[in-house]
């Protein structure tokens, strides 16, 4: 016991209401299949980000995930941000270096890797619903693969689009629309972002970063029409794994 506590190392998640996450769950299982102990995983379920010293003062904290709605309000507790994250304005994994906290963005990395194999000559043009922290890393990574953009929101700033101004237009010239918003999340999976589905074809990508329900009432919405739908499981493991990366690097 001495000894496992001489090496106790432990990871978390910072979030509000994270009591459903799959951070917990995924990491607990893998510290047990690599045989790894002392190793744990914690919620950190924070009603404010002013709560956070709380948590980084804490023990044999070697790393933490962020989660919403955090991704952004952490950034002034950070003493470093690694290229990307600053790139992307965000922040959902941090690495303990030498007693200073260090931001990092994996998310980009998680959506990349799950949209590329995905797209094809239609997708030029991307509707982001939503414009938070999740939004912020989607538009880095459409930006890289050089697809246009445009943000939908319920308060929408210059040069974005409000849900009621969405025509016909939009989702012929728009084949690729990813909810980056809670809308739809568990328990309130009869909620969908208000979209014009009737003009979504076999032509269109639907993807939501929302994992749980498996489907939402948007990707059902994509699906009954033909389009291509991904959730949002798939980025959330690569997004994982590249922060163990990270944390062991």
């Amino acid at each position: 016991m001495e000894e496992i506590g001489r090496n106790r190392k432990r990871y978390g998640l910072v979030g509000r209401n994270i009591s459903y996450s799959f951070s917990k769950g995924y990491f607990s299982k893998k510290f047990k299949d690599l045989g790894l102990k002392g190793y744990s995983y914690e919620n950190f379920d924070l009603g404010s980000i002013s709560e956070l010293s709380n948590v980084i003062g804490q023990n044999n904290l070697h790393g933490l995930n962020v989660t919403i709605p955090y991704k952004q309000e952490i950034l002034p507790f950070l003493d470093d941000l690694e290229e990307e994250a600053k790139a992307i304005g965000a922040v959902n994994t941090i690495k303990f270096v030498n007693n200073k906290l260090v931001g990092y963005n994996t998310d980009a990395h998680g959506f990349q890797q799950s949209l590329i194999p995905l797209l094809g000559k239609p997708h030029t043009k991307a509707l982001i619903l939503g414009t938070g922290g999740a939004s912020k890393a989607v538009a880095f990574v459409l930006h890289c693969l050089n697809i246009d953009l445009t943000y939908v929101s319920r308060s929408p700033k210059e040069g974005q689009l409000h849900y009621t101004q969405l025509r016909r237009e939009h989702l012929q010239a728009y084949k690729l629309i990813i909810n980056c918003s809670p809308v739809g999340t568990y328990p309130r999976v009869h909620e969908k972002p208000d979209i014009p589905y009737a003009f979504v074809s076999k032509a269109h990508i639907l993807y939501d970063l929302i994992y749980n329900p498996q489907e939402t009432a948007f990707l059902t919405e994509g699906k009954n029409r033909g389009a291509t739908i991904q959730n949002g499981w798939l980025m959330l493991q690569l997004q994982a794994e590249k922060a163990w990366e990270i944390w062991n690097a």
